[in-house]
């Protein structure tokens, strides 16, 4: 078996996650507390890769980041960076497909908490970027952790997106998923095999580190 489609896999994953947690976060204190008409809209435009067939978002993005067509032209041009076939655009296609899995569980354990923590704290004058990272997100360590699970996991176990925008090139865009695609494809079970268990040992680990941490934490917030 070559590791190297595993350490793309997770160093993809865990590129993605980081760069959604940094969008997300304020993405989702705006869709948790604005009074905009259009919010509805923007939260539709969110979800669609939980409904959307993997191959079709790949379509589209292969289309938009192709230098055939102005968004991939212009990407190539200003920034030297062709997304299309190379890791960047991996990380990019992941970005916009994992979106949901980090933005609902944030905005979910936002929404959940009392409207008197953040009345308190403007009470006590603090800012709005004060409230939010030393009142609101000490209190949503559990969403947070299981946005982060969520879009860790998500990015690992993609397949059909990752095959139209990377396609099957080794060492750039050849992720674990492609790599099991392959092996079952050429019979070979058995390297297929090793690829799915350490995936599977993997994400299992991961969630059931997440559950025992949100088990221990709502024991300490509602002790029997």
């Amino acid at each position: 078996m070559d590791p190297q489609p595993l350490w793309l896999t997770f160093r993809l994953a865990a590129l993605t996650t980081l760069i959604l947690l940094v969008l997300a976060l304020p993405l989702a204190y705006w869709l948790a507390y604005t009074r905009f008409r259009g919010r509805v809209l923007v939260e539709a435009v969110i979800g669609m890769p939980l409904v959307l067939p993997p191959s079709v978002l790949g379509f589209y993005l292969l289309l938009a980041f192709s230098p055939s067509y102005a968004f991939g032209a212009w990407i190539e041009a200003t920034l030297g960076l062709r997304l299309v076939f190379s890791f960047p655009g991996l990380v990019v296609a992941s970005v916009i497909y994992s979106l949901p899995f980090m933005v609902y569980p944030l905005q979910a354990g936002l929404q959940s908490l009392p409207a008197s923590l953040r009345e308190a704290s403007y009470t006590l004058g603090k800012s709005t970027s004060e409230t939010f990272f030393k009142v609101l997100l000490p209190n949503c360590k559990s969403a947070i952790l299981t946005a982060l699970v969520l879009t860790f996991a998500h990015t690992v176990g993609e397949f059909g997106v990752v095959l139209m925008i990377g396609g099957n090139i080794p060492g750039v865009t050849k992720v674990a998923s492609v790599a099991i695609y392959n092996e079952v494809e050429a019979l070979n079970y058995s390297v297929a095999n090793q690829y799915a268990l350490v995936l599977f040992v993997v994400t299992f680990v991961i969630l059931l580190l997440v559950y025992t941490f949100n088990n221990r934490l709502l024991r300490v917030r509602y002790p029997a």
